[in-house]
């Protein structure tokens, strides 16, 4: 019992704001997956002569519901850091 009550103050903290950097890091990805879907394909051979094959398709709700992705990188930048992004969207090489 009593070490889940110490525990209670880490979690708590862990939901904090994160750093304004950290944050447009963070919600830049984000704001490209509102801009179009993200597919991903690959193949290979391991050490053992063995194909490797697969692949994933993402695609974000912001992206069905047509938000405009600078929009949604303020806003992300906002909610986690507390502070407005210091470097728009566009800024972000591609």
């Amino acid at each position: 019992m009593r070490a889940a009550l110490l525990l209670v103050p880490i979690v708590l903290m862990s939901c904090g704001p994160v750093s304004l950097p950290q944050a447009e890091r963070a919600c830049v990805e984000r704001a490209r997956l509102a801009e179009k879907p993200k597919a991903e394909v690959f193949i290979g051979i391991n050490n053992k002569g063995e194909v490797l094959r697969g692949g994933s398709f993402g695609v974000s709700t912001d992206y069905l519901a047509g938000r405009d992705p600078a929009a949604v990188y303020t806003q992300c930048v906002k909610s986690r850091s507390g502070q407005f992004p210091t470097r728009s969207y566009t800024e972000f090489p591609r």
